[in-house]
């Protein structure tokens, strides 16, 4: 068991060794929040997120593992467990955000998309939930996207995997509020970040048709800190939500 002060919640943020996810693991621990930092192949990342959070005095641990492999998630849970006793936040932001026209998306462009985006977000959710439920203040957090609202060209599977974690978070906060458990999303749109190839198309096609009414794109900061609110005492009463950052780009519910 960790031997360091008590921190004030525990968090799991799935992808979080770059761009939003990294923001919103930093978010958290500028709060007291300790953070279990997942990746899922780029452990250099994770750790370099890790080591951020350490030397600025907060708490954090790696925990490398596929969110699309339930023995996985399982294993990241215990670890979490083993290392804290707790775990009160659940951030599932690990995603696939490749583009393809329609013609060319394989029948495992489609599966290894939802898998991760949607399947990932249920396994952890269900794997946390133990843990979770003994909390008393415990969030899911989904991270979704504007497309998800607006359609997108070139993008089918990841429409329809972000548009599936809508509906995943309204019925979640159903099945969890008898545990006080908040079930929200946050959906971004037209955010600066740095992209990888392994993981996402260089430049979203939608993003030349959009502008933001604000005048610029947002930052991952920017979305973090509506995470860490989400997850924070002030958001007890907001569940079953989405909640937009996107600068004005899309107007809706």
């Amino acid at each position: 068991m960790n031997t360091q002060p008590q921190a004030s919640a525990v968090a799991l943020v799935t992808g979080s060794g770059r761009n939003i996810g990294r923001e919103i693991a930093l978010a958290l621990a500028a709060s007291g929040v300790a953070i279990a930092v997942n990746v899922r192949s780029s452990v250099e990342e994770g750790q370099a997120v890790v080591d951020e959070i350490r030397a600025g005095g907060g708490q954090a641990l790696l925990c490398a593992g596929d969110v699309t492999n339930p023995q996985a998630v399982a294993a990241m849970v215990d670890k979490i467990s083993g290392e804290w006793g707790r775990l009160d936040i659940l951030v599932n932001n690990a995603a696939i955000r490749r583009e393809a026209k329609i013609d060319d998306i394989s029948v495992q462009d489609w599966h290894d998309t939802l898998a991760v985006i949607l399947d990932g977000a249920f396994f952890c959710t269900q794997a946390a939930l133990p843990l979770l439920r003994q909390s008393g203040r415990a969030a899911v957090i989904n991270i979704g996207g504007m497309t998800a609202h607006t359609g997108a060209a070139h993008r089918v599977h990841v429409v329809t995997a972000k548009a599936g974690l809508v509906g995943l978070t309204r019925a979640l906060a159903h099945d969890l509020s008898p545990d006080g458990i908040t079930v929200n999303c946050v959906s971004p749109g037209m955010i600066d970040t740095a992209r990888n190839a392994a993981s996402a198309s260089a430049a979203p096609s939608h993003h030349a048709r959009h502008q933001p009414l604000l005048g610029r794109r947002g930052t991952a900061v920017e979305v973090a800190a509506q995470v860490a609110w989400l997850a924070g005492p002030a958001a007890r009463f907001i569940t079953g939500q989405t909640l937009h950052v996107n600068g004005g780009t899309y107007l809706g519910s």
